[in-house]
């Protein structure tokens, strides 16, 4: 029936400071340092897991024809429905590849909340286009498991 294979751990979605923010605060050279080198290790991660999904192939595509408006029409080639990636990473890295998957600026993501554990869900269409379903939910969780940057519950 259903396989999910399991990878190793990438040590590209480690936590760190994915990017600068805005608006800015004054920041120390230290955090200016770890922030630049946290940046590329997470846009590499970034681009190895999100990107838009192959268009489905027409029979003509594959024998090597070209492809035009008039096999648009044509029967598409059987394949799976839809396809999954399960990424377990630092709320950091989401809130910064959810923008960046959305399209909006990067900066903003110490504007978003995820909790510890929470779950954030994002449907990217062949087309590009892509949407956040859910951001940080946590209804899996009961309230007494709920923590946020070392806070329980929603008291923080």
């Amino acid at each position: 029936p259903y396989f999910v294979e399991r990878t190793e751990p990438d040590p590209d979605l480690n936590e760190g400071r994915p990017c600068h923010h805005i608006p800015g605060v004054r920041a120390s050279e230290s955090t200016i340092a770890k922030t630049d080198e946290g940046h590329s290790r997470i846009e590499r991660a970034f681009k190895r897991y999100f990107h838009r999904a192959d268009r489905p192939q027409s029979q003509e595509d594959d024998d090597g024809g070209e492809s035009d408006a008039a096999t648009a029409n044509e029967e598409l080639k059987p394949r799976p429905k839809h396809e999954f990636e399960i990424i377990v990473c630092h709320g950091n890295v989401i809130r910064y590849m959810t923008c960046r998957a959305l399209q909006i600026p990067p900066e903003a993501w110490l504007r978003l909340c995820t909790f510890n554990c929470s779950l954030t869900y994002l449907t990217i269409r062949p087309t590009g286009s892509v949407s956040c379903r859910m951001l940080g939910d946590i209804g899996h969780l009961g309230l007494a498991n709920s923590t946020f940057s070392g806070h329980h519950g929603f008291n923080w």
